[in-house]
């Protein structure tokens, strides 16, 4: 994860460029015809090095895919403030996020340059693809032939995940797995059904398993795609293509999700397509499982502090790929998202801070059990800021849409890291890695697979691993608890069918909060819209449950740092009896045997006012104002949030092709879904 200048391939020559990771040190002539380039180990593979380095661009994979596009759901929401309506239109990643594509499509340069530069991984890629397979190298008897089938691979495995993150979110899109000809005929090329793309990703990624080397074998780390990856990837693509997605126009024989726009309809494969994509899918999340390769790390905890030590997990590999950053180099991860740390600081330098643009809910939190240690390592209540030369946990006041996700922490990152942020006044790329795909959504697809073909207990009749769904939720689940009885114990009591899909649709909500998951998981079970909808009455009701207050400690040898053990999330501690407004807070704390309880406002509505003397008895009195704690949190809730969804077009979770993208395409593309 180093970074260093190297030359990679460029087109038919060689271009100097600055990229990631120790894979791409690479020196060459600064010239070769095209024609050797595939006859030679060495240049096929800085060819295939900038396949690779396209993925480092923020308009790929440094901030666009993994981190602009993959919200707003249920649990997570782009930075957008309920008291700022305009902020949920602005042309920017708000308006994506809360679903207004039509303020977006024609002056959001980013979503031009997200299609140039993915097109153009897709166009390296296609280049290495039809150089290998013209190689002598690559013939059946020459000795070079198994290194350049594993660049093979490697390129097939790569283009399938740059154009499947671009149907995800464009939806039909051209379909070009050619090099562009000398002549430019097939320069501008229409759309094409995405389902005919994602078939021949899933031929490519058939071909490629079996020519890759799994992780740790042949020199190959988890910054390279592997068998696992590409395994890993088919199921993935495959339960995308049984799964629904808004359509341009109907298609005979599949099925229309109930509600569904009139003109674009909601749409998934009938029941026997569906089955047979399961059946493919089990296949190669069968492989991954029983080769052994990729286990969970038992820890939750030691797995996100070795993605923020930006440390490869050579012991368990739960990581089956990363898209390789270089610090100062690339990659938004825990500038973006992550805890946030507001403005300079001693420690930190200048512009050590960060601005956690995503969020989570709080409706999200209150779903996790007491026990579950994954709440605490997902969720960050608080903000860092220095005080008095110290950095300081601040506990938010009432945020329910402002949670910060805590998987990625400053505080965990390494001293390389902090050197690199204390030596820059400006915004530096924190050369954390983007975790692709983890092991656990290999488990959580092996049992939505198997639950859904032969029920939660049945044995798998391919062989290859005694794993059934229930033991496989069991792995993911349990590993989050301390008191694993009680885990298993929660997966057991779960029955086969419906009620198993409803407990993996939760458990993949807690599992992969902030990792560019949830949005297409729920898309795929068609179900988008109506979880937006569920968490916004969740929001509704828990503000009638939830304490009014959250009263907590600092840690006793600590004054800096909140005791997380004595947050008091569920219910008041012990010696509150009765709380109505501000006044009895903090009667309350002045009471109490121990004057270290701390207060900030809860999730529960409360009366606004503030505390006065009353002029005739002196006494400290409360004086409402007429308002509540949660009022423009619930009119925004309403008004605003991912209201985009279904306000023009129903279900319209794609975004809008740019203005340029479609003006420079010699009238071979155009918007739809009513952009």
């Amino acid at each position: 994860m180093k970074s260093i200048i190297k030359y990679i391939i460029g087109g038919m020559g060689l271009l100097s460029i600055t990229s990631c990771s120790d894979f791409l040190d690479q020196s060459s002539p600064s010239e070769i015809k095209g024609d050797m380039v595939f006859n030679s180990l060495t240049f096929t593979e800085q060819s295939l090095n900038k396949v690779y380095a396209g993925l480092t661009l923020d308009h790929t994979y440094g901030a666009r895919i993994p981190l602009n596009f993959g919200f707003n759901t249920d649990i997570e929401l782009v930075d957008a403030d309920v008291n700022k309506p305009a902020s949920f239109t602005e042309s920017s990643e708000r308006a994506l996020g809360n679903y207004n594509g039509e303020s977006i499509s024609g002056s959001w340069s980013k979503l031009d340059d997200n299609w140039k530069n993915c097109f153009a991984i897709i166009e390296d890629a296609n280049l290495v693809v039809e150089g290998i397979r013209s190689s002598e190298l690559f013939q059946e008897g020459n000795p070079a032939r198994n290194k350049m089938a594993n660049f093979l691979g490697e390129a097939l495995t790569i283009r399938a995940m740059v154009y499947f993150d671009l149907v995800k979110n464009y939806g039909d899109l051209p379909m070009k797995f050619e090099t562009t000809k000398v002549d430019g005929s097939n320069l501008y090329v229409a759309k094409s059904d995405r389902d005919d793309i994602m078939e021949q990703l899933l031929s490519d990624l058939e071909e490629a398993a079996n020519y890759l080397p799994w992780a740790g074998e042949s020199g190959y780390t988890t910054e390279h795609a592997t068998a696992g990856f590409a395994h890993g990837l088919f199921a993935r693509i495959a339960l995308a293509k049984a799964g629904y997605s808004i359509r341009e126009s109907s298609k005979p024989g599949y099925e229309t999700l109930a509600g569904s726009d009139g003109t674009y309809p909601t749409q998934r494969p009938g029941e026997a397509e569906r089955k047979l994509l399961y059946e493919r899918a089990l296949k190669h999340l069968t492989a991954v499982i029983g080769s052994g390769v990729h286990k969970l790390n038992p820890s939750y905890a030691d797995q996100w502090f070795q993605v923020n030590q930006r440390k490869l997990d050579n012991t368990y590999k739960e990581n089956l790929y990363e898209v390789a950053h270089g610090l100062n180099k690339s990659g938004e991860m825990g500038y973006t998202i992550g805890v946030r740390i507001s403005g300079a600081s001693s420690y930190y330098g200048a512009k050590g801070n960060s601005s956690g643009k995503v969020k989570l809910t709080a409706p999200f939190f209150w779903s996790f059990d007491h026990s579950d240690l994954r709440r605490d390592i997902t969720c960050a209540t608080y903000e860092l800021k220095e005080e008095n030369g110290h950095i300081k946990e601040n506990m938010q006041k009432n945020a329910p849409f402002g949670i910060y996700v805590a998987k990625w922490d400053i505080r965990k990152m390494n001293d390389e890291w902090l050197n690199a942020v204390r030596a820059s006044d400006a915004k530096i790329g924190y050369g954390i890695n983007w975790i692709a795909m983890r092991y656990s959504d290999i488990l959580l697809m092996y049992a939505e697979v198997m639950n859904e073909l032969y029920g939660a207990d049945a044995a798998n009749p391919l062989g290859g691993t005694a794993m059934t769904a229930r033991t496989a939720l069991t792995e993911v689940h349990s590993r989050a608890f301390d008191n694993k009885a009680n885990a298993q114990a929660y997966v057991a009591t779960i029955s086969s069918g419906d009620d198993f899909f409803n407990a993996i649709v939760d458990e993949r909500a807690w599992e992969f909060a902030g990792e560019c998951v949830r949005k297409y998981d729920l898309i795929r079970w068609g179900l988008l819209s109506k979880k937006i909808d569920q968490f916004k009455e969740d929001y509704r009701q828990l503000t009638t449950i939830a304490p009014k207050y959250i009263f907590y400690k600092m840690k006793a040898d600590d004054e800096y740092s909140i005791d997380m053990s004595s947050i008091c999330w569920y219910e008041y501690p012990s010696f509150v009896s009765e709380i109505n407004n501000e006044l009895d807070v903090k009667n309350a704390i002045k009471n109490a045997a121990d004057p270290n309880w701390k207060y900030v406002p809860g999730w529960g509505t409360f009366p606004n006012g503030k505390i006065e003397k009353d002029t005739t008895t002196k006494q400290e009195v409360f004086k409402e104002d007429g308002s509540t704690s949660n009022d423009s949190n619930l009119s925004g809730l309403t008004d605003y949030v991912s209201t985009g969804l279904d306000k023009t077009v129903k279900n319209r979770h794609l975004i809008p092709l740019g203005s340029k993208t479609i003006s420079e395409s010699n009238g071979t593309l155009a918007n739809s879904y009513g952009f």
